[in-house]
């Protein structure tokens, strides 16, 4: 939640939601399932860009639905005027097609809290696994702390990749980060920071739909100096290179002995809320690389990764948490952190820093002691 509505939303005890969108059906849909919650209260809605952001100037919402296409004023236009005249956590509402997953990750950059994927009318497995999800999402995104993007991508794009020479000595095999509210845009932060010298291998547990993952990893890759793909079973796990978890589905690694590890997708375990799980990823990677996995958590609601976390410092590996300061959402890390499985937590600008330095025993041992602010 921003700020400025903090004390209102103390005061009324609901969220208040402006839903944006053209369609009919989906402004019926989404006030109907908001307001199927006692906690949430659909104060407007709007046809159009330029009345979604009219109507935030006039009703100051805790959280905006907004539809990514429109006629008259898109979705990223009316993001970038709301953005600018009144910051307020925002979730895209997006088509699962190639120019909506570009045009929903171009919102995450702008300053979009969260998106959820467009259900198509007579759509009604879709329909009745969507209401629960933009429920969370909506509670989750009120207490967020959204802030506007100046620039879509931070990093230039990389037109040639160079084949990887990690340098030699890392003291870390593998790196696992987890993330989820906040985390695209994050992580653009971080894994084009991390250079093709780089000695370990990267695994990414980002909660996303499985629409979106491919073209996260393809967005991710070409801004980035390592190789970064979208997971596949049997993958091995080499040093300089970047793994995605793809959505709807659970990433663990497999190491027999005296072998590299390899890469196994799995809808088991079976009930979790999130798959990919950044619990089941973290487990595996701590059983298979113990004192050589470094545990990274990121931005995002809830708490999924405290396990995780747990069971690499247990085996002996490194943890690292994003600091409350820069986190979109900060349930992830913050509960990490509680259960005291983190040994520092760090600005999003020094992340990288920090895991480089991690990974080649730069980091002072004393850490393993404790969290230093």
């Amino acid at each position: 939640m921003t700020k400025h509505n903090v004390h209102a939303r103390q005061t009324d005890n609901e969220i208040r939601v402006l839903v944006v969108d053209d369609s009919f059906f989906m402004r019926s849909l989404i006030r109907k399932f908001l307001e199927s919650d006692p906690a949430i209260r659909v104060v407007g809605t709007a046809r159009n860009g330029q009345e979604g952001v009219k109507k935030v100037l006039d009703l100051h919402p805790d959280v905006v639905t907004l539809d990514v296409e429109m006629p008259e004023m898109d979705g990223l236009s009316a993001l970038l005027e709301i953005m600018k005249k009144a910051p307020c956590p925002v979730i895209m509402v997006s088509s699962v097609t190639e120019e909506g997953s570009r045009a929903t990750f171009d919102a995450l950059d702008l300053g979009a809290v969260d998106f959820i994927h467009k259900v198509r009318d007579g759509d009604i497995s879709g329909i009745i696994q969507i209401r629960e999800t933009l429920i969370r999402k909506v509670m989750g995104c009120a207490l967020s702390n959204p802030s506007p993007r100046k620039n879509r991508m931070p990093f230039p794009p990389v037109t040639e990749k160079v084949q990887p020479v990690p340098r030699e000595s890392s003291v870390i095999d593998v790196i696992v980060i987890g993330a989820s509210t906040g985390g695209p845009s994050a992580l653009q932060d971080v894994i084009p920071r991390l250079p093709e010298t780089l000695g370990a291998a990267v695994i990414l547990v980002q909660h996303m739909p499985k629409e979106f993952t491919r073209a996260f990893a393809e967005r991710l890759n070409m801004v980035s100096r390592l190789s970064v793909k979208e997971a596949e079973e049997g993958d091995s796990i080499v040093p300089g290179r970047v793994f995605i978890a793809p959505g709807g589905r659970h990433l663990s690694v497999e190491r027999p002995a005296g072998e590299g590890g390899r890469i196994h997708l799995s809808d088991s375990p079976a009930g979790l809320l999130y798959r990919p799980s950044v619990d089941v990823a973290m487990e595996s990677i701590a059983r298979a690389y113990r004192e050589k996995a470094l545990g990274v958590i990121m931005t995002g609601m809830g708490c999924d990764g405290k396990e995780g976390m747990a069971m690499i410092k247990n085996f002996s590996g490194r943890t690292l948490a994003q600091d409350h300061e820069s986190c979109v959402v900060d349930g992830m890390p913050g509960s990490a952190v509680n259960a005291g499985v983190v040994e520092e937590r760090v600005p999003l600008k020094r992340l990288a820093e920090s895991i480089m330095e991690i990974v080649y025993g730069e980091k002072e041992n004393h850490l393993r002691k404790g969290v230093r602010a």
